[in-house]
């Protein structure tokens, strides 16, 4: 910054030089048992859209817990999105920068702690599933296209970095990478891996290594994955780059598309959060079917 001091992202970085930072838990699953509807295509920008009240006390209850990273309630918001759905795809814009507005006023009122606006993969536009197979068919070109007006618009909103996340191809980190340059927002882009892969069968090692070599991204991991995946892709992202290594896994249960019901035991243990930890991870949180009191036990895994 001009003024001489420190960026947002540079305040985190020298926080995370001391200890690992926390990041929030789910929003989409947190809201559905909160009683909101998010089973239409725009998911929880619809709960933005129609209870803003209700995001802004996610991100206040997930502070309370501990968090020191809220991550927006943008990742399903977009202009092709909100055409899908019948809605104008001006009011996309408005959206995004009120899912800044909710998280910033719940940081302030904290007093502590920083806004991630998330940016969900082209995927999730669809409301089909294919941010988990990226099979969306699309160029580079085109994922930059598609990108470029929403990573300006989260750009100018107040947020302090953006969280690229649940990127499930190579084609779409080097499209995000490429439109990042310029934007004048640094980030972290998290993807979605199978094994030591990504969904569509890339390494992630090479994921990674494109990733952390913009200058634009501050960090690199994975999120939107079993808690069992999380601890070989941090070795990965170490072994390729000095960044920090974000990790923000799911609950650990498993979808069952046909009955429409989540099988097995939520949360991961304090043991496995230190183990992500030792191993280079420093900022830890969840994602999927994860709420404030599974954000409260990574705080205390951390402290």
């Amino acid at each position: 910054m001009g003024d001489g001091r420190d960026s947002p992202a540079d305040a985190l970085l020298s926080a995370l030089a001391s200890r690992p930072l926390v990041v929030d838990g789910g929003l989409g699953t947190l809201l559905t048992d909160r009683g909101a509807d998010v089973a239409a295509p725009l998911w929880s920008a619809q709960t933005l859209i129609e209870q803003p009240d209700a995001i802004l006390a996610a991100h206040r209850d997930y502070f309370a817990a501990g968090a020191d990273v809220a991550v927006t309630a943008s990742y399903q918001v977009s202009a092709t999105g909100f055409a899908s759905a019948g809605r104008d795809a001006r009011e996309a814009g408005r959206m995004l920068a009120r899912s800044v507005e909710l998280a910033a006023r719940a940081r302030d009122e904290a007093g502590r702690g920083w806004v991630a606006a998330s940016v969900g993969p082209y995927g999730a536009s669809l409301a089909d599933g294919s941010e988990y197979r990226g099979d969306d068919g699309l160029s580079v070109a085109e994922l930059r296209a598609w990108h470029h007006d929403r990573l300006r618009l989260l750009a100018d909103s107040g947020a302090d970095l953006v969280a690229v996340e649940t990127i499930p191809s190579l084609r779409e980190v080097e499209a995000l990478v490429l439109e990042l340059e310029g934007v004048g927002i640094c980030a972290w882009i998290a993807v979605t891996p199978d094994g030591e892969r990504l969904r569509t069968g890339e390494p992630l090692a090479d994921a990674f290594g494109l990733a952390a070599a913009s200058a634009q991204v501050i960090a690199v991991g994975v999120n939107c994955c079993p808690p069992e995946q999380v601890l070989g892709a941090v070795e990965i992202a170490r072994s390729v780059t000095e960044k920090p290594v974000v990790a923000y896994p799911n609950s650990g249960e498993t979808w069952d598309a046909v009955g429409r019901t989540w099988h097995g035991t939520p949360g991961f243990d304090a043991e496995l959060v230190r183990a992500w930890r030792d191993a280079g991870a420093g900022l830890i949180g969840g994602c999927c079917r994860t709420g404030p009191a599974d954000i409260a036990a990574i705080a205390a895994a951390l402290a």
